[in-house]
């Protein structure tokens, strides 16, 4: 079986507090490694707006065209973007190779306590990685619509292996341990040096990160460091806000403002902006934008592989 060419959503970029000049650049998930591609052209599609009269389900904010976007596989740099080509609440323009982004079957294949334990096929998977207590599950269950998908608990720290999610029996979805809970005992706590950061160096089909930040709170200087981490390691991802429909009292500013100032310290760390969008676990806030927006990236991989 021939092994896929590893692509990644971002190119890595220069750590944090290093004194050592960047790493080498390897393939990305960007305009540019698309531009060498025969893929098909075109105008970005606009995602669907149309909304059922009764349902609750908010439409997010629109983000101006003037703000820094992330352009997919597809859209070149210097295309002109409306507003109706950007995933609401996002800094997503949508390209050409978005498509069906419907989850139709979702299975649980399995938990893996090591990398090398994980699922040995070729299909790609997105990690969903994040805080203990950041909603991983729950926005697994929510991008599922199935309530026990992912087991959630009002204790932090319960997922404590590699959990692997049969989307449409061709892709995965991936609930990693979560980080930073240090009420977690020695023994159940997770070395995530050795355990988490192994499954990102060595998994090949590996696609990108979905990386949680809680938008009711305050930057967190631990998440700033696993996207600083990530950049490192030329390891793409995408900001999954969560929360986004909660104000948390005497903890910060609203969701809003929470997500203006993690995106003002990520410019230390990405000069070129990661994909972020805003979502609610509780109200389906960015749930069908998030699809669409891993569809195109899915999409890109497979025409990438062949």
């Amino acid at each position: 079986m021939l092994l896929r060419p590893r692509p990644f959503l971002l190119q890595a970029l220069k750590p944090l507090h290093s004194s050592r000049g960047p790493l080498a650049v390897r393939r990305t998930l960007s305009a540019h490694a698309a531009a060498a591609d025969a893929a098909p052209r075109g105008d970005a599609p606009p995602p669907a707006r149309t909304r059922h009269k009764n349902s609750r389900t908010p439409v997010p904010p629109r983000v101006s065209v003037n703000t820094a976007l992330f352009f997919p596989p597809g859209v070149e740099r210097d295309a002109a973007v409306t507003d109706e080509m950007v995933l609401p609440g996002s800094n997503i323009v949508v390209g050409p190779y978005a498509g069906d982004s419907r989850i139709k079957e979702a299975e649980f294949i399995g938990c893996s306590a090591h990398a090398r334990d994980c699922p040995k096929d070729d299909r790609p998977e997105f990690a969903v990685l994040g805080r203990s207590n950041v909603g991983k599950s729950s926005l697994i269950n929510a991008l599922t619509r199935r309530k026990e998908a992912a087991l959630t608990s009002k204790k932090p720290g319960k997922t404590q292996t590699i959990n692997h999610f049969l989307i449409n029996k061709s892709w995965y979805l991936v609930d990693l341990p979560g980080y930073g809970f240090a009420a977690a005992s020695k023994t159940a706590r997770m070395d995530w040096s050795s355990f988490t950061k192994g499954y990102f160096l060595n998994r090949d089909t590996l696609v990108g990160v979905l990386l949680l930040v809680d938008a009711s709170v305050p930057p967190q200087k631990i998440d700033l460091d696993c996207a600083n981490w990530l950049g490192r390691n030329n390891v793409g991802l995408t900001f999954v806000f969560t929360k986004c429909d909660k104000v948390k009292k005497g903890k910060g500013g609203r969701p809003e403002e929470n997500i203006k100032e993690f995106q003002e310290n990520i410019k230390l760390v990405y000069p070129e902006p990661p994909p972020w969008i805003m979502t609610s676990s509780t109200t389906g806030l960015g749930r069908d934008g998030l699809l669409l927006h891993m569809s195109q990236l899915r999409n890109y991989w497979d025409n990438e592989a062949t």
